[in-house]
């Protein structure tokens, strides 16, 4: 992937106010270089001259070097319009911090957690369970909501349609089963309604027909259940909007491709495909080995019994957080054992924001409740 810098914003990020004394923040080269070294492409370009009286050429052919910045080719008097429309544009700060925004919340480095409720199917296919649980969300302080949608002919394999499946509605082919769980569009504009002004929503998509049908509500951000992770022509066709990309039974290189087809706004969610996933499968510290991998918030997605190990990751460094929710884990469906009771998922939330506060910024110090203390045990 092509990344192209305007030098302006490099010269922006300079300590310093001479330019032949001054260097970019070592976070600025460190994520330039990283970038390199990961095997993409970096371009430098201005669309400047020399009419600032600031030779240009000298600062990027030398100083550049000297600043240990490492690039492929830099281009003088060149507007950004030259390029070619598939390179990407890169803002240094969102390089640096990696940050993706939605609506109008930053998710990634530096900032509070975001935690998403997955209603997902857990509504049953009732609107009023859905919208109780959209409440429960609102309640205990969750950034956002999410759901599921997809076409059932085109997600479930041919093999399965005809299988019987024992529901609380009686036994029925597997495929109308799966029928019975979707939201149609008056149930979705009732959840958009609902949540307007209270809560962000979104949903995992499947296929490309319910990419369009979830477009029709506006939403900031569309995600990408693992299963679909290696569908080439899915990914493609949301390329370009903020995506949530779940790696869950993965291999690196799957990754490695949907990362290099979706690129930039992306968020991948470190996660295991078991329902309920033991806790020795949680494998908590691939969140690190994804963040040293890619230039993107990282995530973790959990489906485990419990919240001790969904805090942990953000401990970990997660900056998004998701779990399934319920009403009540012993309702009937197959996500509901590995899902969040209102208590618990209020808990959570507390639990996170504790965390957060708790991690403080690593420079010592002497702190006005120690002064009593101080004082008493030192004189």
């Amino acid at each position: 992937m092509k990344y192209c810098f305007d030098i302006d914003g490099i010269i922006c990020t300079l300590e310093g106010t001479a330019y032949e004394k001054a260097k970019p923040k070592p976070e600025v080269i460190d994520a330039i270089n990283r970038l390199y070294n990961e095997g993409h492409e970096i371009l430098f370009y201005t669309a400047r001259g020399f009419e600032t009286g600031i030779d240009w050429a000298n600062i990027t052919l030398n100083q550049f070097k000297e600043w240990g910045l490492k690039w492929h080719d830099i281009y003088l008097n060149k507007p950004a319009a030259d390029f070619y429309i598939d390179d990407k544009f890169v803002d240094i700060g969102s390089i640096v911090l990696r940050k993706v925004k939605i609506g109008n919340r930053w998710v990634g480095d530096g900032e509070s957690c975001f935690i998403v409720a997955e209603i997902g199917i857990n509504h049953n296919g009732d609107i009023e369970i859905a919208k109780r649980l959209i409440d429960v969300a609102i309640e205990v302080g969750c950034d956002a909501v999410k759901f599921q949608k997809r076409v059932p002919e085109l997600a479930v394999p041919l093999s399965q349609w005809d299988k019987p499946k024992e529901t609380p509605w009686g036994t029925m082919p597997y495929l109308t089963y799966k029928n019975r769980l979707e939201f149609n569009y008056e149930e979705y504009d009732q959840i958009d309604r609902y949540c307007r002004n209270k809560i962000p929503w979104f949903a995992s998509c499947w296929d490309k027909e319910s990419v369009d049908f979830i477009h029709q509500f506006n939403i900031p951000l569309f995600k990408i259940p693992s299963a679909c992770l290696t569908d080439d022509e899915l990914l493609e066709y949301v390329k370009g909007e903020t995506v949530i990309l779940s790696t869950g039974m993965s291999t690196m290189e799957e990754i490695d491709h949907a990362v290099d087809i979706l690129g930039q706004d992306l968020i991948l969610m470190h996660c295991t495909s078991s329902y309920p996933c033991k806790p020795e499968e949680l494998n908590l510290r691939m969140i690190q080995t994804l963040k040293d991998r890619y230039n993107c918030p990282i995530g973790y997605s959990g489906h485990e019994v419990g919240i001790s190990t969904t805090v942990a990751a953000v401990d970990l460094g997660a900056t998004m957080v998701e779990r399934h929710i319920t009403l009540d884990r012993s309702m009937w469906g197959t996500d509901q054992a590995a899902s969040v009771e209102p208590q618990g998922l209020k808990k959570l939330v507390n639990y996170i924001r504790t965390v957060e506060m708790a991690m403080g910024d690593g420079v010592k110090k002497v702190y006005p409740s120690e002064l009593l203390v101080l004082e008493k045990l030192r004189g």
